[in-house]
């Protein structure tokens, strides 16, 4: 005879896959290109995701491995060290399951990002030392009946990198009836390094020739790292939203990654707003990170004379940047130059 509590984990399993079913997958869409470039470029746009972002599939992963796990029961209080999507993204889930969550932030959070969590039911516990938010994080989840998610530790080990329709399972089934249907090139963002974890150990474990680049913002310390092998450097961090660190995160992998490239936060604003222009699709600027260097290899593949595919992420909503990346004021308020971010980026484009 099952126990009360585990009827009730295979009850919020059984909530939290529903939600996956709901949502089927998300878009590849087709980057248009010139049939003579002999390329073709791919965005899989995580933005429809419900919560709006690439987290969303994180923080399912976090919840499934934490009630799986035993760690996540009825009544858990959940706390996680974010101010960003993966705060808004597991609010979600926590409410999906009638359970507190608690999203530690720096104080100097802006209400707009405050406003997404809370909107989702999460609670706010406001840090006045931004260093110091993993610490608390940590401390309330030690509390008895609480549970610390801890997305930096745990993203690469949750998800099922060899398949379950994770996201490399994912873009290569969608590519199936392509031209190119082993792409060239992945390009991803590294945040937690979750999902260049994941896309590499699939790409290896399915013995794909496909290559994995990882863009890394102005400020983050991955390309150093994986060009070095230290996980002992740091830097300032980054200024775009939810890709680069100023440390290196337990779950970086970098032995699994092809190429890191570093691109100026100029590039990543005028390449998400040239996206947006061309295309209609307003991203956030971690896409225009993507976009960057995805280009950059589809202009290296013409050079070489090489057909094939490249794909990369839509990571999530622009519309939650409309009062910063896509604000001019804002961006020059930070020293960012998108007039030379476009001279630089603008020639890779059709």
């Amino acid at each position: 005879m099952s126990s009360p509590g585990r009827d009730w984990v295979h009850r919020a399993v059984r909530i939290v896959e529903a939600d996956a079913n709901r949502s089927a997958d998300t878009h590849l869409r087709v980057f248009d290109l010139p049939p003579d470039w002999g390329v073709q470029l791919y965005l899989k746009d995580e933005s429809v995701h419900p919560t709006g972002s690439l987290k969303h599939r994180l923080a399912r992963s976090l919840f499934l491995f934490g009630l799986s796990n035993g760690d996540i029961t009825p009544g858990t209080t959940l706390v996680e060290a974010s101010s960003g999507s993966t705060a808004v993204s597991e609010a979600y889930f926590a409410r999906l399951l009638g359970l507190e969550f608690v999203a530690v932030v720096p104080a100097q959070t802006s209400a707009a990002k405050l406003d997404l969590i809370t909107r989702q039911g999460g609670r706010l516990h406001l840090v006045a030392d931004p260093g110091e938010v993993y610490a608390a994080a940590e401390a309330l989840g030690a509390q008895d009946g609480w549970f610390y998610l801890d997305q930096f530790a745990n993203a690469s080990t949750v998800t099922d990198w060899r398949g379950n329709n994770n996201i490399a399972c994912s873009i290569f089934e969608q590519l199936a009836l392509e031209p190119h249907p082993e792409p060239e090139w992945i390009v991803v963002g590294a945040g937690t390094g979750g999902t260049s974890a994941t896309i590499g150990r699939y790409c290896r474990y399915s013995r794909r020739p496909t290559r994995l680049a990882v863009a890394d913002p102005e400020g983050s310390v991955f390309e150093e790292a994986w060009r070095t092998g230290s996980r002992a450097v740091t830097g300032p961090g980054s200024r775009v939203e939810g890709i680069g660190r100023p440390r290196v995160e337990p779950s970086f992998v970098p032995t699994v990654i092809d190429e890191v490239f570093t691109v100026p936060d100029a590039e990543s604003v005028a390449a998400m707003r040239i996206l947006f222009e061309r295309t209609g699709i307003r991203a956030g600027a971690s896409t225009g990170t993507n976009l960057s260097v995805a280009l950059r290899l589809v202009d290296r593949m013409r050079r070489e004379g090489r057909p094939g595919s490249v794909v990369t992420l839509i990571c999530d909503d622009g519309n939650r940047y409309l009062d910063t990346y896509y604000a001019d004021d804002w961006v020059r308020a930070r020293g960012i130059d998108v007039d030379a971010g476009r001279a630089a980026v603008e020639p890779f484009f059709p």
